[in-house]
């Protein structure tokens, strides 16, 4: 089963949920600024996914998508995009490096699942992030996401059963001098087969006032954390976040920043 696997399908269905995510911005965007976006660029856009979902939500979206992994890219155009059909003239994907490249100013800008974690420096993080702000219009608005908790220090290896695999999230290594760490992720199916290393990220791990600070650094007006909601019944994430100013000291947690230009 592995061996007949494509690692691109088994990440789209174990790690993204495009959909919740594409409702938190278009959401948040229409809270913050009382009109719908239209332009979304999709930075380190991999298949392009999410690019892809906004372009479905309504026939005024436009989206592009940048990332330097051309292999990655072209299963996209091939997978993602011909779903679109005629609305296929709405995206495009480019290659290239987001730390340099300049494109038409859009409305919302995305550099999610800790993907601009590549940059462990933080001359490079803010130069990122004032790259990111040139390419915003005057209203437009920068969303990430960040992880943390004790858990995330940890050397460990968490499984989540999918449908017909098991993804397995392996923090393989990390070292708190630099604050670098170690990641892949595996699948397991249940003939026994597995692929290991399908996708191998390094990275610094950053915390949110680290974040926060570069991004005013870089000229943001502001930014907000959006923290995630627990289940009374359950004690589980529940999916939905609030703008907080103090979050819980949880083992394990996942946040969204909006970052106003």
């Amino acid at each position: 089963m592995a061996a007949r696997a494509d690692r691109h399908e088994l990440y789209q269905q174990a790690v993204q949920c495009v959909e919740s995510e594409i409702d938190f911005v278009d959401q948040t965007y229409l809270d913050l600024r009382g009109c719908r976006a239209r332009w979304l660029r999709e930075d380190f856009c991999g298949t392009a996914n999410t690019a892809c979902e906004w372009v479905r939500r309504r026939r005024l979206n436009h989206a592009i998508g940048v990332d330097l992994d051309a292999e990655v890219m072209a299963w996209g155009k091939e997978h993602n995009v011909p779903s679109l059909g005629g609305s296929h003239r709405r995206i495009q994907l480019l290659e290239g490096d987001v730390l340099k490249l300049r494109t038409e100013a859009v409305d919302i800008l995305l550099a999610m699942n800790f993907s601009y974690w590549l940059f462990a420096t933080r001359r490079l993080m803010k130069r990122y992030f004032r790259r990111v702000r040139d390419n915003l219009r005057p209203d437009g608005i920068f969303f990430l996401d960040a992880y943390g908790g004790y858990d995330s220090y940890k050397v460990t290896r968490d499984r989540h059963v999918c449908d017909g695999f098991t993804y397995i999230w392996d923090q393989a290594a990390y070292n708190p001098v630099t604050g670098m760490m170690q990641c892949y992720i595996h699948f397991s199916f249940p003939d026994g087969s597995r692929l290991r290393q399908a996708f191998s990220y390094r990275w610094r791990v950053w915390t949110l006032p680290e974040i926060r600070e570069l991004l005013a650094e870089a000229g943001f007006k502001k930014s907000t954390v959006y923290w995630q909601g627990t289940d009374e019944e359950t004690g589980e994430p529940d999916g939905h976040f609030i703008p907080v100013e103090e979050g819980d000291p949880d083992p394990a947690w996942i946040a969204y920043i909006a970052a106003e230009k």
